[in-house]
């Protein structure tokens, strides 16, 4: 965004960056070319959207078989992609397939032998990708959940360069569950490396290790870059802390402790002006200088600062609205973190339960791990529920029940979504 000359003293520089960390440079806007849409921050900003779902549900326009996997699809241009496994004990193979939006064909495929252990070939514990990929300017960009870290010429699979990085840091076994982010000539990832290498940046052209930073154990949650072009940030929660680096290089802006165990610190970082969400922990940044301060709570027990171990929450005008971990939805105060209301009929209220919110004008599309899309309002003085339709069939084991735990892509006026069978396609244009 074009900066006029009142904004060259550093009062205004430093406002400007909190005012752009929701307004960063985006992809076209009917494409879904990374983790939680164009600009990372889970809205959804395409035109012509149907305000209503049909009293017969939805049904696909295509449905296309992948295997196991907890990554999201992406979609760029005409094409979709994903990632899943293969599992023919005693081999495993982890694969990405690009298929046409239009159909659900198959326009290319790659597969990479990868040694997983025995136990993630028993169907109640199954292994697949979790790191959901990014495309951009026309490359593909995939991490495995070993550590494969691909470069792709996005239109027809070819390898560019690759990383293995289980490999190439044997200290210690990495986590590799966040998505990659791509950040000017970087491609940043989270994986837990050692010696000091929790975060590792690469250049995106020639694959080769740009920086490496923070030595913590990493967490499930995906990074984000906050700030105008002259303050840019990149925080990333582990397990121990939330971080502010500085993305071309990989320096400590600032700190802040917040040790959370790795089964709880998974979802996004979300931010708005000044205020930053860290799992159920809002934080305030500082307009002055690169900064932040703890709003909420005041208690330091995990189960106080984190609201859902599945699914990340939304900052709308003044509130925060996010599943608890329990199938709660609540909305809180963002100031104070005090609770305005909250409903349980959204999904299932036990362990697992997961609602993916993805805002789209002034509503918001949710979806639980029942497979259901729901259409809702979340304002500050209630949840009122639209419509809901069944999108896919859950199909992964856990506490008795299937769950469909990956979060959908939004794009081409269609949702797409995924299970460890299936990749479905559903049509939600408005015909009015």
């Amino acid at each position: 965004m074009p900066r006029e000359s009142r904004w060259s003293t550093p009062r205004f520089a430093a406002a400007a960056w909190l005012l752009s960390a929701m307004y960063p440079a985006v992809a076209p806007a009917d494409d879904w070319p990374q983790w939680r849409g164009p600009q990372r921050d889970g809205v959804w900003r395409e035109t012509g959207i149907l305000e209503a779902i049909p009293a017969g549900g939805l049904q696909p326009e295509w449905r296309a078989p992948v295997g196991v996997g907890f990554s999201s699809p992406v979609v760029a241009g005409d094409r979709v992609y994903v990632t899943d496994s293969e599992l023919i004990r005693p081999r495993a193979r982890e694969r990405v397939h690009a298929l046409d939006v239009a159909n659900g064909k198959v326009v290319w495929s790659h597969a990479q032998d990868v040694n997983y252990p025995d136990w993630a070939f028993d169907p109640k514990n199954a292994r697949g990708p979790t790191a959901t990929p990014i495309v951009q300017d026309g490359r593909l960009f995939t991490l495995g959940s070993l550590g494969h870290l691909n470069s792709f010429d996005a239109a027809t699979g070819k390898v560019l360069w690759q990383h293995d990085l289980a490999a190439e840091h044997p200290e210690k076994e990495l986590q590799c569950s966040a998505s990659p982010l791509v950040e000017g000539d970087r491609v940043v990832v989270v994986v837990g490396a050692r010696p000091s290498a929790t975060v590792i940046a690469f250049d995106r052209e020639s694959g080769k290790e740009a920086w490496h930073a923070i030595d913590e154990p990493a967490s499930h949650s995906s990074p984000l870059v906050i700030g105008d072009r002259d303050a840019r940030q990149l925080i990333v929660w582990s397990q121990e802390s939330v971080t502010s680096l500085e993305p071309r290089t990989g320096s400590v802006l600032w700190r802040q402790k917040l040790d959370t165990g790795s089964d709880y610190a998974v979802s996004s970082p979300v931010a708005r002006g000044e205020l930053l969400l860290i799992g159920g922990c809002m934080l305030k940044l500082d307009p002055a200088r690169a900064g932040a301060a703890v709003l909420w709570p005041a208690s330091r027990a995990i189960a106080r600062r984190v609201f859902s171990n599945t699914s990340t929450g939304a900052i709308l005008d003044g509130h925060v609205v996010s599943a608890r971990s329990t199938g709660e939805l609540v909305c809180v105060a963002a100031s104070t973190g005090a609770e305005i209301w909250r409903t349980e009929g959204v999904t299932e209220l036990r362990n697992g339960a997961s609602i993916h919110i993805t805002v789209h004008e002034n509503s918001a599309f949710l979806f639980n791990e029942r497979g259901e899309l729901i259409l809702a309002k979340l304002t500050p003085a209630a949840y009122v529920e639209v419509g809901r339709t069944k999108l896919i069939e859950p199909t992964y084991p856990f506490g008795g029940r299937n769950c469909a735990w990956s979060p959908p892509a939004f794009a081409r006026r269609r949702v797409f979504v995924r299970s460890d069978r299936e990749l479905v396609c559903v049509s939600l244009e408005s015909h009015s």
